[in-house]
């Protein structure tokens, strides 16, 4: 095709409109077939801006009844705020306490709310070539060399070149938005050059200029071109460096070094803080606090529900060697351990308590419940019990303000903090029993006692070989016999045991409703048909919850001694 030809292409593209109906903002309905730039200037193609793509998606997810931010729970207040933000195009400035979501926030915005965009193939900052201006794509189709009308960086040098020799034969690409996303932790060691970019002494080796757009490798600005750049504790990033972001957010641009060139990265900015550092004086420079449009207060889950939720939704959990089934209760506990951690006296208020603690920590009782029974008992389900709770002390993370912060003092705290989730959670499903039934639990504990270890199953005790039992850490030949069969005893308390089960089977199934409400998976809170070595092994959870429900219900009913034997009181 001859140059006249070529620049008629390119200025019909230009000036007309498009030749395609739009899937989502920007994107055409096939756009899947449009593979190189040729196809692209046929269609008429039309870029539609960072803000445009993320307005539009919102409301259309908004007016369709779809979630535009999956993943995130309990946040209706935040979310109504960051609708607001995105609507009228503002940079955002999160402010909260570790683990409250924020950067997942940012991520969840560019998954989500921007519409791919198609580059030149392999670009790392996705450099979308009808940008160019009209009479410099013209002149690359037409094979002559770059040449710049102004000042302003439109495409990299690679990518020019790569024009000038493929023609309308260039390879694009459509990028999504997760490819656009950009995550900076403000650390000391970021510099300047890190996020505006940089001389490359190795391009200038391999024959570039100094100083020549040539020579100039992109920072994450221009790597998250045409998307979202996250930058986690902004407060932490040195004021020099913060002067950096002040034009980006104002004018959209910057400049770099000594190059003659002005960038424009067409970025929106997401940025967190924390509100110790927020409210500090010079945390963060004065105009940049003000660039940032929209100030959005984050916060840790409301209800221990929401807690749950998220526990489920993020807890890595590896059931390949065998099933895993989650009490709720247990979830309970383990949510309520970080709610009376935030609101406990001795823990520092500034620093928070994360939801990760939480996730982590049913981690770990997922983990003690394979590590003392699945793993020594074929067949055995890994069902978490409130004799496996100890097993969450890594887990803890929080400081200390009142008293020292040593392992010895939050240990000691913690402690404090189970033994009163397990009293709240536990005296909870036995609220509705009769003081006729309490008083008849008492007298058939005279003289008899009931043995809990974390060993022993509910039906058949070990069902392991005795190879296997002897590899068992910390354990005796017998530690008492199957729950089952202990309670075969008592004529009450199976009765309480049953009462409590179809209560935990109702709450599973409003539960697991609840989750999916939120596209979270439930099959972990699955319990199984009846008779199945799940449910035998829910009870066996709910047999200790029930005698830690006896012991705590004033007045109490039993009391538990050493080694786990609980007796009348």
């Amino acid at each position: 095709m001859d140059s006249e030809r070529i620049r008629e292409l390119v200025y019909k593209s230009y000036s007309s409109k498009p030749s395609y109906v739009e899937v989502m903002p920007g994107v055409p309905e096939d756009y899947k077939r449009i593979e190189t730039l040729g196809q692209l200037l046929e269609v008429n193609y039309k870029y539609v801006s960072v803000d445009e793509q993320m307005r539009r998606n919102l409301i259309e997810k908004r007016r369709s009844m779809k979630n535009p931010y999956p993943g995130i729970i309990g946040y209706d207040d935040v979310i109504a705020a960051t609708d607001r933000a995105i609507l009228a195009g503002h940079d955002i400035l999160y402010i909260g306490k570790i683990g409250q979501a924020k950067t997942k926030l940012a991520e969840t915005i560019a998954r989500n709310l921007l519409s791919p965009i198609p580059a030149v193939k392999g670009c790392v900052i996705h450099d979308i070539p009808t940008l160019l201006p009209a009479d410099e794509l013209a002149r690359l189709l037409a094979g002559y060399e770059p040449e710049h009308t102004t000042l302003e960086f439109h495409i990299c040098n690679e990518c020019e070149y790569r024009i000038r020799d493929d023609g309308l034969n260039t390879r694009i690409e459509w990028i999504d938005g997760m490819s656009r996303y950009r995550y900076v932790l403000a650390t000391p060691d970021i510099s300047i050059k890190d996020l505006v970019g940089q001389i490359d002494a190795a391009k200038i080796a391999k024959g570039a200029t100094l100083y020549s757009i040539a020579s100039y490798s992109p920072g994450q600005l221009l790597q998250a071109r045409h998307g979202i750049l996250c930058i986690d504790e902004l407060p932490v990033l040195d004021p020099r460096k913060q002067v950096v972001l002040l034009s980006v957010l104002q004018e959209g641009k910057f400049t770099t070094g000594s190059y003659p060139v002005i960038f424009k990265p067409y970025v929106r900015v997401i940025a967190t803080a924390n509100p110790v550092d927020y409210t500090h004086a010079s945390k963060i420079i004065e105009p940049l606090v003000d660039r940032f449009e929209s100030h959005i207060v984050t916060h840790y889950p409301y209800n221990i529900r929401d807690e749950m939720a998220i526990m489920v939704q993020e807890a890595k959990v590896y059931n390949s060697y065998s099933s895993v089934v989650l009490p709720i209760f247990m979830l309970k506990i383990i949510a309520r351990i970080t709610h009376l951690a935030r609101e406990h006296p001795d823990v520092n208020k500034e620093k928070g308590v994360s939801v990760r603690m939480s996730i982590h920590a049913l981690e770990l009782l997922i983990s003690e419940a394979m590590r003392v029974r699945t793993l020594y008992n074929d067949g055995v389900a890994a069902v978490p019990r409130p004799s496996d709770i100890h097993a969450i002390v890594p887990a803890a993370k929080f400081e200390l303000s009142e008293l020292e912060d040593s392992s010895e003092n939050r240990r000691r705290v913690l402690q404090q903090i189970m033994e009163e989730s397990l009293k709240q959670t536990s005296i909870e499903y036995i609220m509705d029993v009769t003081q006729e039934q309490l008083a008849s639990i008492r007298e058939e504990f005279k003289g008899r006692s009931i043995t809990v270890a974390q060993t022993t199953l509910w039906g058949d005790g070990y069902s392991s070989s005795s190879s296997n039992s002897s590899k068992r850490e910390g354990m005796n030949d017998h530690d008492g016999e199957a729950y089952s069969m202990q309670l075969s005893r008592f004529r009450t308390l199976p009765t309480l045991i049953d009462n409590v089960m179809l209560k935990v089977e109702r709450e599973h199934l409003e539960f697991m409703e609840y989750l999916r409400i939120h596209g979270i998976d439930t099959r972990l809170l699955e319990i199984g048909e009846g008779g199945s070595d799940s449910v035998g092994e829910v009870r066996a959870s709910i047999f200790e919850l029930v005698l830690e429900g006896l012991r705590h219900i004033r007045p109490p009913v039993l009391e538990r001694r050493e080694k786990g034997v609980y007796v009348a009181t």
